[in-house]
């Protein structure tokens, strides 16, 4: 059994007292990551694959419902448990049993109940309802304001990208290319940053590297078992769809 978990918290006293009662109450837990804002949670939940995370509901770029909202498309979602300060009305729809939630100053008996329901599901895990847990993630998740244009300099001029222009964006170690339709251009800003500006029914992350204006896709092909790529319209290449992303694209 995979018994692997992630704190996300942008603040380390509650995130520090957290991992102390995970540890003191369920020390088979391994602990993976303790992410510091919801940006950094979503690339650790990429890279350590938890079976749970514990997400504050309130971080900067990225907020817990956001985070949660993303990893809810991920063809193998951790289970979710929200931490927050504050006695929210979203708390109320998490009584569906969908996600569970503590409250901070986390509270040793309140968390031994979560975990119970924890252990559980993971003892006995089951097809999540992903369709139910994103309708319920989307209604929960506060507006984007619209993005601004994506600024890119070429040469002497900076060049201003509409997003509705956007095709994709491709990062490596320095820069991230905008594909649009009127060419490419390279800018500094990193794919990781880009996700907290843009609706994700929009944007779509497929690989760790690439993120598709979803309204521009035209097909996904599954090569073998393993491997994915999508076409645009109008475009030859390809873009690889990571396995933890294929979860996307499910056939009606």
């Amino acid at each position: 059994m995979n018994l692997t978990a992630l704190i996300a918290d942008d603040e380390e006293a509650p995130r520090e007292q957290l991992r102390a009662a995970l540890t003191r109450l369920w020390p088979e837990l391994r602990i993976v990551a303790a992410s510091e804002n919801g940006a950094d949670a979503w690339d650790d939940c990429l890279a350590h694959e938890p079976a749970v995370a514990f997400l504050d509901i309130r971080m900067p770029g990225l907020t817990g419902i956001e985070v949660a909202r993303r990893l809810s498309s991920l063809a193998t979602p951790p289970l979710i448990v929200f931490v927050t300060a504050f006695d929210d009305q979203a708390l109320a729809a998490f009584e569906t049993g969908a996600v569970d939630y503590v409250l901070k100053p986390v509270d040793d008996e309140r968390l031994a109940q979560t975990l119970a329901r924890l252990k559980t599901r993971l003892a006995r895990p089951a097809a999540p309802d992903t369709a139910a847990l994103t309708r319920l993630l989307a209604g929960l998740a506060a507006p984007k304001p619209a993005p601004r244009p994506i600024q890119a300099s070429v040469g002497r001029e900076v060049q201003l990208i509409q997003p509705e222009d956007v095709l994709y964006f491709e990062a490596d170690q320095r820069y991230t290319r905008v594909v649009y339709t009127g060419g490419d251009a390279l800018i500094r800003t990193p794919l990781r940053e880009l996700l907290t500006q843009f609706d994700p029914d929009q944007f779509w992350q497929i690989h760790r590297s690439v993120l598709v204006n979803s309204r521009c896709i035209s097909r996904a092909v599954r090569v073998d078992e393993g491997t994915m790529v999508v076409t645009l319209r109008g475009r030859d290449e390809k873009l690889p769809v990571s396995r933890q992303f294929q979860g996307l694209f499910k056939g009606q």
